[in-house]
Parts: structure tokens; C-alpha cells; sequence
């Protein structure tokens, strides 16, 4: 065949041409610009990456005021004011309220009448009772004589014994028939008595929950009737109920020494002291109440309000109130350098240096008395790292 003989040369690739085609030279321009590309990123990477670990983290504390023994706190925890003895006082019958004596603030004793319901129905009742044990007291007398009567003529023959029994027993009747009007007379007086509001103890009324011309009843049966007239609560009986979280409970002993705030008079503290720790947890809160009592309040303590419970330290003693508030930071915010006492704070991410005049020492805190003005924040744990103009980031 043709085939055979054909010259095949003519297809074999001339390597002899060293002379590049216009469009490999743009790929080796794409190449190189890419090597250069990722060179530049990664030594900007490398640059940054030193800037960033150049900065240093720090932790703020706050210079706050605080008295020498908040200064000695072990922590502090938030709760009420809250009377130990308290009672909504209602009537055990249900009525009209006609009287009502006291109103909000008032102070009653034991037993005083503070309410009155409408009894005429009441007396009514309890003078039937009367009338009815006056008629058989005189009953009594007629049905004696003649079982006497019976038993003597017996004794004669003149009355069978048939009389006799007639007549014993229509005497025990009517004795009956008195202890059961004693009885009715006494239950018309107790009826008249629960028609009387009396208070159950000293204290002081705290709301008034019915006006006259509603009507009381026990537990409230009626949606248009009242159960509690008033309440009223023993404000010698005052005390703080506080949650304290359950890994700071190991650190609350009876009697231990307290500092009460209330949030309504911020500066002014009462000196307390741990009453109860009550033993069961809120599983919810993951807290335990603990009761504070107070040493001595005056009347401005009012039940219901809120109050910063300061436990301190086993040995001090609360703050008294002339005893003025002291500007403290802890002591691992201060360093020495070249004789003077140091701190820094936080100004365009920079750390910057604040010479401070130091004072007394409380615990872990220590008072400033020049530098420093409250509520200033500064770093706290101070490193050899840490000088001024360093930049720094705040720890989260």
C-alpha cells in the first residue's frame, strides 16, 4: 500500500525554536506579580502579628470610697427588709364593716379594738339565748318541787311509780334544757366577739385593705367581699433577708458581723449581725437566704426595702457613722519605681503613669489620698511590662 512509503518527518515537533510565544511571557508576568503578591502578605501578616503581640492585657479596678471595715468585707449580698412578725388581720364572721379605727402608720396594742361588723342581728340572736335560758332556770324550779312532791307522796302510797319516773324525768329534761341554752348564750357571745377586730399584737399597720361599708368575710368568699381588714407588722421584729450565693455560704457563720445599707440612704449604715441561715437552697437562684438582724435602727428602716448586706471578716466590727469613707484601691495596683508609689490607668490605649500619696492600709486595700479622685479606673496586678506610653487592651 501507499501508506507504507509515506514520509512521516514531516511531523515530528521542532525543538529548535528557543524564541517564546507573546502569550507564555504573560503568564511568567502573572506568576512572578503572584510570588511577589504573597511575599508582601505575608510579611505584613508577620508585622502585624508582632505589633498585636506587643500589646499587653490588663485588668481595671475602680477607686472607690468605702469605710475601714467595708474595706475588711468578705463580699457583700442584696435582700429586703422584712418584718419576722407580720399578720393580715381579718374576722373569723362575715358582715358589714361599720367601724374601722386606724389607718396607715397608726400604732395599736394587743387587743386593741381596730374594727367593728355590723351585730344587730348578732345581738338579736344572743338575747333570744338569754330569754331562753331565763325561761327554763324558771321551768327548773316548778319541775324540782314536784319530783319532790312525787317522791315523798310514794313513800305514802298516795302516787304510783309511774308519777315518779314522770316526774324525775321531765326535771332532768329541763336541767338539759339549760345546758343547752348556756350553751346557745355562749355561742351568741362568741359570735358577738368575732364581730369585734381585735389586734393580735404591738405593732404598727402597715395598709389598710377594707373601708367601712364592705363587707368581711373569712377567706374572702364572696368577689366583692374583703378577708384582711388591715396589716399589720412588729417593726421590733425587722430584719434583712438576703440571698447569698451558694459558694459564699461556707463563709457565713451565726452571729457574724454585718454592715447594712439601704438603697435608700446610701450614707447611712446600720450594724447587723447574722440572725439564721435558713437550711434549704433556692435551686433556681443557686442561693441561700440568710436572715440579718439589725443592732439598732431607727424609723426610717421600713419593711419591704431594699438593702446591701456587708459581711465582714471574723474580728472587725462595723463602720459607725461618723467614721468617714476612705478612697482605697487594692494593693496590687500600686508599684514602686525610682521611690515613687505608682499607678496606671487606660488614656488612647496607652498605659499611663499617675504618681499617688498613699495612707492607711486596710487589709487588702490601701487608702489614696492625692492622684486619685472616686471612680477612676486603674490597672490592677502591675507587671514589669506594664510602663508608661505601653499600649495595652483590656481583658475582657
Amino acid at each position: 500500500m501507499e501508506t507504507k512509503n509515506t514520509d512521516l518527518s514531516s511531523l515530528r515537533i521542532d525543538r529548535s525554536n528557543k524564541h517564546s510565544t507573546p502569550g507564555t511571557r504573560k503568564n511568567l508576568i502573572y506568576i512572578i506579580t503572584l510570588i511577589v503578591i504573597l511575599i508582601i502578605i505575608f510579611l505584613g501578616y508577620s508585622f502585624l502579628s508582632s505589633v498585636f503581640r506587643s500589646v499587653i492585657e490588663v485588668k481595671l479596678v475602680t477607686a472607690v470610697l468605702q469605710t475601714p471595715s467595708q474595706s475588711n468585707a468578705i463580699f457583700t449580698a442584696s435582700g429586703y427588709v422584712v418584718a419576722q412578725r407580720k399578720a393580715a388581720v381579718a374576722s373569723k364572721g362575715t358582715g358589714r364593716l361599720i367601724y374601722l379605727g386606724v389607718v396607715e402608720g397608726d400604732k395599736v396594742k394587743k387587743n386593741q379594738i381596730i374594727a367593728r361588723l355590723e351585730d344587730s342581728d348578732v345581738k338579736a340572736q344572743l338575747a333570744e339565748a338569754k330569754a331562753n335560758l331565763e325561761l327554763q332556770e324558771a321551768n327548773l324550779n316548778d319541775v324540782k318541787n314536784t319530783f319532790a312532791r312525787t317522791k315523798a307522796l310514794i313513800k305514802t302510797g298516795s302516787a304510783t311509780q309511774a308519777e315518779l319516773d314522770a316526774a324525775e324525768a321531765n326535771y332532768k329534761r329541763v336541767l338539759a334544757s339549760i345546758d343547752v341554752a348556756k350553751a346557745q348564750v355562749q355561742s351568741g357571745e362568741v359570735a358577738l366577739e368575732n364581730t369585734i377586730i381585735r389586734a393580735p399584737f404591738n405593732g404598727t399597720v402597715l395598709t389598710k385593705n377594707a373601708d367601712v361599708g364592705e363587707i368581711v368575710a373569712p377567706l374572702a368568699a364572696g368577689a366583692n367581699s374583703r378577708a384582711a381588714v388591715v396589716t399589720i407588722a412588729d417593726m421590733s421584729s425587722l430584719q434583712v433577708e438576703a440571698d447569698v450565693s451558694e459558694s459564699n455560704i461556707e463563709k457565713i457563720i451565726p452571729n457574724l458581723e454585718c454592715q447594712i445599707i439601704l438603697d435608700a440612704y446610701p450614707t447611712h449604715s446600720y450594724p447587723g449581725f447574722v440572725a439564721k441561715i435558713v437550711p434549704t437552697a433556692d435551686r433556681t437562684k443557686a442561693t441561700v437566704m440568710v436572715k440579718v438582724g439589725f443592732k439598732n435602727y431607727d424609723n426610717r428602716v421600713l419593711p419591704e426595702m431594699s438593702a446591701k448586706v456587708i459581711f465582714l471578716s471574723r474580728g472587725s466590727k462595723p463602720a459607725t457613722n461618723d467614721q468617714q469613707p476612705a478612697l482605697v484601691v487594692p494593693n496590687t495596683s500600686i508599684v514602686n519605681r525610682n521611690g515613687k508609689q505608682l499607678v496606671f490607668l487606660i488614656k488612647n490605649d496607652k498605659a499611663v503613669e499617675i504618681p499617688i500619696t498613699t495612707g492607711r492600709q486596710f487589709d487588702s486595700y490601701i487608702e489614696i489620698k492625692s492622684g486619685l479622685t472616686n471612680g477612676d479606673q486603674v490597672i490592677d496586678n502591675v507587671t514589669d511590662k506594664i510602663k508608661n506610653g505601653v499600649s495595652v487592651t483590656i481583658k475582657d
